[in-house]
């Protein structure tokens, strides 16, 4: 990893523990091994540095998102599949950033990061919008109602997320489980998704 690489994995790390105003920037230096005049440099504050990181996960999930939209080849719900197999994937390798994030989202203590955060991440919601709205447009999907069809989707995963105690409890699990950590449960929400996606979205359920 490079220098600004190392301040973006050391700021993941430092915001999931102590939290967004728990982290001073010279923790983050401290971190990432570098100094504080290199991470003013890169990033100005940390402010900016948040928005960079976030900015960083966004993109990699736009550029997925985009190609489903693009794709003639796959059908509606096919690419709604693609969808959750993807965010299950990104969000289980990168829960401590989904966390950080939704406690700063829920926080709303500083407004215009949150402008700056909900600026960054809604295209890829709007991509998944789109894709279900063309779903409905061929007449492969009922007509529902198209963003809370997608609320519903990604909410699924984030409750999932938000607490690892929580998520053991609904398991019935011990502490030493890690469910991120496991292809069966990843597999077993994958398969309840779709599943229930097909439900919700399909003229016919079982196709």
């Amino acid at each position: 990893m490079d220098k600004k690489e190392q301040i973006i994995e050391a700021a993941i790390d430092l915001f999931a523990q102590k939290g967004f105003e728990g982290t001073s920037i010279r923790d983050l230096a401290s971190k990432a091994d570098v100094n504080v005049a290199m991470v003013n440099y890169y990033f100005g504050s940390k402010d900016k540095l948040f928005e960079a990181l976030v900015e960083l996960k966004a993109a990699s999930g736009r550029v997925t998102l985009e190609g489903l939209l693009r794709d003639k080849n796959l059908g509606s719900i096919e690419k709604i599949d693609k969808i959750i197999e993807s965010y299950i994937e990104r969000l289980f390798l990168n829960r401590k950033f989904h966390r950080v994030l939704h406690q700063e989202m829920i926080m709303n203590q500083r407004e215009s990061l949150q402008d700056s955060i909900t600026t960054l991440l809604l295209p890829n919601s709007l991509a998944i919008k789109a894709i279900i709205t063309e779903g409905i447009e061929r007449g492969e999907f009922k007509q529902v109602d198209v963003t809370l069809t997608m609320v519903s989707l990604i909410g699924t995963i984030n409750q999932l997320l938000l607490s690892k105690k929580y998520c053991l409890k609904l398991l019935n699990k011990q502490d030493d489980y890690v469910p991120y950590d496991d292809p069966e449960f990843r597999e077993r929400v994958s398969v309840h998704l779709k599943g229930l996606m097909r439900a919700h979205l399909l003229m016919h359920p079982g196709a």
